[in-house]
């Protein structure tokens, strides 16, 4: 069966890894083998095309990256250049002609006047190697520095799009490839630029070694005369120079397109006649200057007139075209409008999106982050994995752990850099409101001083961020000291991602939204059907389990325990519809949960307790409203509770104690609403709340004010 001629370019383009190595053979064939003066007219034919289809290609480019085998083809287009240059000066120097072409060029360029032709050559030369050639490896040398410098934050950003679910993971492969493959084309391009600079400095060389070698050969080996011997060869070596120096100036100019486009998406022609007539008062103006030259003295008139009438005649076109389009641009304006005074006209309203805008990129402007992190361009290192940075995926580690620990689904964390912040800072923001900061010395260890230790360490004196501890920022030398003197030694990274899972939890309950509850419910209908169709809609809504939820997350109380808490509200939904209600019921079944994470050791909860003189009072107190509930004390009984319970619990806490108050449950809520903005940290439990092996032991008890002791106090105060 014969095969077409398509079928046959196909194979033969599947073959194309054993052409390439095949010419890469041949051009080293070229360097030491003699090649007949015709085979070199087919290879400087062949040379001139590829120049002439390298350039033509780069026009139609769209992104200069897409061309990234130009580089390659750069090397391999000069390897074979300087080898057709070594074969035809082997027959110019040894028979005096090498060839058809080589000789027409001489002619051509020279028509008898061998200073004319040299003067031609080194122009050429000259404008390949210090104009074209020095300006393109420029361009490719300072565009390959500023794309290497923004690689690192170009790759961040797509990790925290990722992290953020703004693109899926293989949108984020794609793009990586790209940053990736555009990093290596413009460094590529950096050193490529030296190859097409060698090659011009070689192409002089070598044509004066043909010129003065010719010469010498002519007069003392073939008997030429002077004369003879000159006109010979000075026409055979320009005639190598030039074509050798066309395609060379064709791949230089290739070189300078290519590192100086923009990437626009649209091929070089599309692109510069789109920028270059956006502005038809630009080409009035030409029309303008065109014919005052035409009119000046001793300037001939037609050419600038000539001219001058074309360059009017598309800005007065353009004009008409771009009013035109502003007409149709405001027709829905005009629609809209008349809609307004009572009349319809079609469909269209004005502002509203046609098929193909951007309107989804404008929703995205109005999109915040749950939950972001910003840093100061000098902790870029700690996100660079290339860097050895592990700061994205010890992010994602710390939203694994907290699912695992609270059973909360923390949303994605967005990270990327701040140009505003101080190099060193960095920053959370909780729907875009900052809530924490910081600041970390990249290349050093935070050393903390948690066992009390004496000896002082050479550094830079800070606090640490979570705990507010006395620390010191220290370099690897200082390292082992501090960690014989029982100092707690951390990298930057840690102090972050703890500083984060710390801010985090204390933030959970502001990160549950009614879609993650909806989330959490769909995947426990699951394993408990019954009790989600038992549960929802009839008895409680959305909005019900997720304040509960969100109470619960509140004061550090897991929500693992899902069945159970959805039971609890089941249970009680008969009995109240108020969340604070129901979360303090849900709180009693989950006690033996989360209780004996406060226990000093197995069945013991060392607790401060108040007097119950105290506890009374604070009852008479509760204020319940249909929203919130609280205590109204008076100032005397709230300071006195305030400062008891600073000293109280700074002494739990220095005995490395959690700080943790037993009260009845009828003023355990109240009492915790009350005292949470003063101490975050310390934990309102309830005694109906304890499990029942769980034994009291007290560790402070915090004693009635005077002034309810004997209330005459209160009165003569």
């Amino acid at each position: 069966m014969p095969i077409s001629s398509n079928s046959y370019i196909t194979r033969l383009f599947l073959r194309a890894d054993l052409l390439f190595a095949m010419a890469l053979f041949g051009t080293i064939l070229l360097l030491v083998l003699p090649v007949p003066p015709f085979l070199i007219d087919v290879l400087l034919a062949l040379n001139i095309g590829l120049s002439l289809l390298v350039l033509l290609a780069i026009v139609y480019v769209r992104d200069p990256p897409e061309f990234s085998a130009f580089p390659t083809m750069l090397l391999t287009l000069t390897l074979f250049r300087l080898a057709l240059n070594i074969s035809s000066t082997r027959q110019i120097l040894g028979h005096g002609y090498a060839g058809e072409i080589i000789e027409s060029f001489g002619n051509f360029v020279i028509q008898g006047n061998y200073i004319v032709g040299a003067v031609v050559f080194v122009i050429l030369v000259v404008i390949n190697f210090v104009v074209i050639t020095k300006g393109a490896g420029r361009i490719a040398e300072v565009t390959a520095r500023f794309t290497l410098d923004a690689l690192p934050g170009k790759q961040m950003a797509i990790d925290a799009e990722l992290n953020a679910g703004i693109i899926d993971e293989v949108t984020a492969t794609a793009r990586r490839v790209k940053v990736q493959k555009e990093a290596d084309f413009y460094g590529a391009m950096d050193g490529a630029s030296k190859f097409v600079r060698g090659d011009a400095i070689a192409g002089i060389l070598i044509t004066l070694v043909n010129v003065i070698g010719g010469f010498a050969i002519g007069v003392f080996q073939m008997d030429m005369t002077l004369s003879e011997s000159l006109a010979k060869f000075t026409l055979l070596s320009i005639g190598d120079g030039l074509v050798s120096q066309v395609p060379a100036l064709i791949i230089s100019i290739g070189a300078g397109l290519l590192v100086t486009r923009a990437s626009d998406n649209n091929n070089l022609g599309t692109q510069i006649t789109g920028q270059l007539v956006r502005y038809p008062r630009a080409l009035q103006f030409t029309a303008v200057c065109m014919a005052v030259f035409g009119l000046m003295p001793g300037m001939p008139l037609l050419p600038f007139l000539g001219l001058a009438a074309v360059a009017g005649f598309m800005a007065r076109t353009l004009k008409d075209h771009n009013a035109d389009a502003d007409a149709r641009a405001g027709a829905p304006k005009a629609g809209a409008a008349a809609g307004k005074s009572g009349t319809t006209v079609g469909a269209a309203v004005a502002g509203a999106p046609a098929p193909g805008s951007t309107s989804d990129d404008v929703r995205k402007l109005i999109d915040v982050d749950v939950f972001a992190i910003e840093i100061g361009y000098g902790l870029l290192t700690l996100a660079d994995t290339k860097m050895g940075g592990d700061l994205l995926a010890r992010v994602t580690g710390v939203r694994k752990a907290l699912a695992r620990e609270k059973g909360v689904v923390v949303p994605p964390v967005s990270v990327r850099d701040n140009l505003e912040l101080e190099p060193n800072d960095y920053r959370f923001l909780l729907r875009g409101k900052a809530v924490a900061r910081g600041s970390l010395v990249p290349g050093r260890f935070l050393a903390m001083n948690v066992a009390g230790s004496t000896v002082a360490l050479r550094g830079i004196p800070t606090r640490e961020p979570v705990f507010n501890l006395d620390a010191t920022w220290i370099d690897e030398a200082e390292k082992k000291t501090a960690e014989l003197n029982n100092y707690t030694v951390v990298d930057p990274s840690s102090v972050l991602i703890t500083h984060l899972s710390e801010i985090l939890k204390a933030s959970a309950h502001h990160l549950l939204t009614r879609q993650d509850v909806q989330a959490l419910i769909d995947h426990v209908k699951g394993t408990h059907p019954t009790l989600v169709a038992e549960l929802l809609p009839d008895l409680v809504n959305i909005g019900v389990i997720q304040r509960v939820l969100q109470n619960l997350l509140r004061e550090h109380v897991a929500i693992l325990n899902l069945p159970l808490i959805l039971e609890g509200i089941a249970d009680f939904a008969s009995l109240s519809k108020n969340p604070d209600d129901l979360s303090e019921l849900v709180r009693r079944r989950l006690g033996l949960y989360f209780v004996p994470e406060y226990e000093t050791r197995p069945g013991v909860l060392k607790a401060l307790t108040l007097d119950p003189r105290l506890e009374q009072a604070l009852t008479g107190k509760v204020h319940r409203s249909p929203t919130e509930i609280g205590l109204a004390l008076d100032p005397a009984t709230g300071r006195h509770l305030l400062e008891e319970l600073n000293r109280r619990t700074t002494e739990l806490t220095t005995a490395g104690l959690p700080a943790v108050l037993v009260v009845s449950t009828e003023i355990r809520l109240p009492l915790k609403r009350f005292l949470e903005p003063s101490f975050p940290r310390l934990s309102v439990i309830a005694f109906q709340e304890l499990p029942p092996a769980t034994e009291v032991e007290n560790a402070g008890l915090v004693p009635a004010p005077a002034h309810l002791l004997r209330p005459e106090l209160k009165t003569a105060a």
